[in-house]
């Protein structure tokens, strides 16, 4: 395992070093103090996840990981001592798995760790095939999605979520099970996560918020992907 570690904080980074290292052994712990020099590690490394501090000098995490998404899919663990509503969805909008606040404790942070390296593992394991609806076209191998032939750039976790609903096309999944499936057990009290990315899952698949054509709303249920246009096959 290869983690990095970005926080400008020596006590912190010490702690989550410690924690790191004892529950991975033989674990590869690198550190930067700000974000050019982590941006410039995550390009020549091989990073398994980087634990990512918002409040750092020069440049926030926010801008830190909206660069790394740019070609990275590495995962990202958000540090803050904000908790506000705003600064999550932030976070998640800029392609952050998930999000701690300080102070946290180390059953707290490894427990987040081994939920975000969980998920990275199973979505490795992807289906063949593809799914068609419409302008709509995702390719499970290359993990591709298009909407009327043009790219659409999804982060980590607004793929794994978009891969439950085409998958479950007409079926109504509630916030429990798309948080399970999604992010882990531990996440199902997380309701504000699964608003957030199915809000900019709409905005990158042109799907109106007002009048949604893909993602449909089951109120106090959870969401259901609509079944796809007739005469068009999905497998």
């Amino acid at each position: 395992m290869k983690f990095l570690i970005v926080d400008d904080a020596p006590d912190v980074v010490e702690a989550v070093s410690l924690c790191l290292e004892l529950r991975y052994p033989g674990a590869v712990i690198l550190t930067a103090e700000e974000g050019k020099s982590a941006l410039e590690i995550a390009q020549r490394e091989e990073l398994d996840l980087i634990i990512l501090d918002i409040g750092l000098p020069f440049m926030d995490g926010f801008d830190v990981c909206r660069q790394l998404r740019v070609n990275s899919q590495v995962p990202v663990i958000m540090l803050t001592v904000r908790d506000r509503d705003v600064d999550v969805a932030r976070g998640l909008a800029v392609g952050a798995d998930d999000y701690i606040t300080k102070p946290f404790s180390h059953i707290e942070l490894l427990a987040r760790v081994q939920a975000v390296l969980r998920r990275t593992k199973s979505a490795d394991n992807t289906n063949d095939g593809s799914f068609v609806s419409g302008d709509l076209d995702i390719n499970y191998v290359s993990r591709e999605v298009r909407v009327a032939g043009k790219d659409v750039k999804l982060t980590p976790t607004e793929y794994r979520l978009l891969y439950q609903l085409v998958r479950n096309a007409g079926r109504v999944l509630t916030h429990r099970e798309l948080l399970t499936r999604v992010w882990g057990p531990e996440f199902t009290d997380k309701t504000s996560y699964l608003k957030v990315h199915v809000q900019h899952l709409r905005q990158k698949l042109a799907d109106s918020a007002s009048t949604p054509r893909l993602i449909l709303t089951e109120p106090g249920v959870g969401y259901r992907f609509a079944t796809p246009v007739q005469g068009v096959k999905s497998s």
